[in-house]
């Protein structure tokens, strides 16, 4: 059960800071003693030696200058998180960081990270945002993962088709989604829907920890129709590779403030495509009726498998789907025997429905309300009716990538 706030800091701000660094020290009581509402504690010593016996009653957030090159710091800011749980959240300050550090910080379930030199107003707003009281009936945010098997298999329509049908999925209220696309290189969410993109790469790539909820709102393109989409404008003729701290920790912020996430995955393995595929909930893999692209489905649901363990399981969906009495070629039975329990299911072939919808900028049902794609598709990925559970707490993207598929 998730942590609630305690009643002796809602007036007040508790601010514990354990570290041995003087000019940080000098920057946090400069930073903190301007304001009459916060009590600051300064631990002068290493989480390693304090870490045990650390009293943090009455605090509202927990700040850490933490040596990641030391293991036995590691470990004991491990055995903190463990035993504060959710509350207070833990903000960790670091020299350097890398893929390594963040990963088992995400296991730890830090609630935010700095890289020195630390900004005073970033500490602020992020000591700010952490601290915040997370209400207990707030739901786990979803997010559903789509791969293509192969180049052309429709993948890109499939997810805004899915992120419409969730946008609409409320019984009374209008969930709020997000639409994200990965593929930094040549990705077209934002062109099937007419959008700007305004995802700056630049902005955030070199200090990916000062990305907050007010930069995103800056980076987001909104629909007309609500729904929320994060896109990068192309860049053809570039390779990159992206930290996967930076495509992590936007996850991480989107899934905290969307009930919904579809992400448009790359066909390209990047070094932070396991996480993105670990944190997700539901992940599909979109083929074409042909049986090379079967084939490379079913080599990418082994080849997930293999790397994840536990983590989501793979469902293949087939689209295009033609089935013409007496007609040579494919049947629905040859694809049920060579995809096995990871198919999910088929998607009906119409080109000119899903060309005249990319042309216009618009979801299918604008341009023919009932289709036979938005019909299926809805069979395949929303959740069917079923007796009401207690909601689980709010969960983040880097929440949901568990220490036993790390690896």
């Amino acid at each position: 059960m998730r942590a609630t706030r305690p009643a002796n800091a809602i007036n007040r701000t508790g601010v514990v800071a354990v570290t041995t660094d003087p000019s940080l020290e000098q920057m946090l009581r400069a930073t903190f003693k301007a304001s009459a509402q916060i009590d600051l504690e300064v631990i002068g010593a290493s989480v390693a030696e304090a870490g045990d016996t650390l009293d943090t009653e009455g605090a509202t957030v927990v700040i850490v200058d933490l040596d990641t090159a030391r293991a036995d710091e590691m470990t004991a800011l491990e055995r903190l998180m463990n035993r504060l749980g959710s509350w207070p959240p833990v903000v960790v300050i670091t020299q350097a960081f890398d893929a390594d550090v963040a990963r088992r910080l995400m296991q730890m379930r830090v609630a935010d990270f700095q890289v020195k030199p630390v900004q005073p107003v970033e500490l602020v707003r992020t000591c700010a945002r952490v601290a915040r009281p997370v209400a207990v009936d707030n739901k786990e945010a979803q997010i559903s993962t789509f791969l293509s098997a192969v180049g052309g298999a429709g993948v890109t329509t499939i997810a805004i088709q899915t992120a419409m049908l969730l946008l609409n999925s409320g019984a009374r209220a209008r969930p709020s989604v997000c639409l994200v696309d990965l593929n930094f290189q040549n990705g077209a969410c934002a062109d099937y829907l007419d959008l700007e993109p305004r995802l700056d790469l630049k902005e955030i790539e070199p200090r990916p920890e000062r990305l907050d909820r007010q930069l995103l709102e800056i980076m987001l393109s909104q629909h007309r129709t609500g729904l929320s989409l994060i896109a990068a404008p192309n860049r053809p003729a570039e390779m990159r590779t992206f930290d996967p701290v930076m495509v992590t920790r936007l996850l991480d912020l989107v899934s905290s403030n969307f009930d919904y996430v579809v992400i448009d995955m790359p066909r390209t393995w990047f070094s932070w495509t396991d996480n993105v595929l670990l944190g997700s909930n539901h992940l599909y893999i979109v083929s074409e009726m042909t049986v090379p692209s079967l084939r490379h489905a079913r080599g990418l649901v082994a080849a997930i498998r293999e790397r994840l363990g536990d983590g989501p399981h793979p469902q293949v969906i087939v689209n295009r789907f033609e089935q013409k009495m007496f007609a040579p070629g494919l049947k629905k039975s040859d694809i049920e025997q060579a995809l096995g329990m990871d198919f999910a299911g088929t998607i009906p072939n119409s080109y000119q429905l899903v060309r005249e919808a990319i042309d216009r900028g618009v979801p299918l049902d604008e341009v023919k309300p009932g289709n036979k794609i938005t019909a299926q598709l809805r069979k395949l990925v929303l959740p069917q009716s079923a007796p009401k559970a207690e909601a689980p707490a709010a969960t983040s993207f880097l929440q949901k990538l568990s220490p036993s598929w790390a690896k």
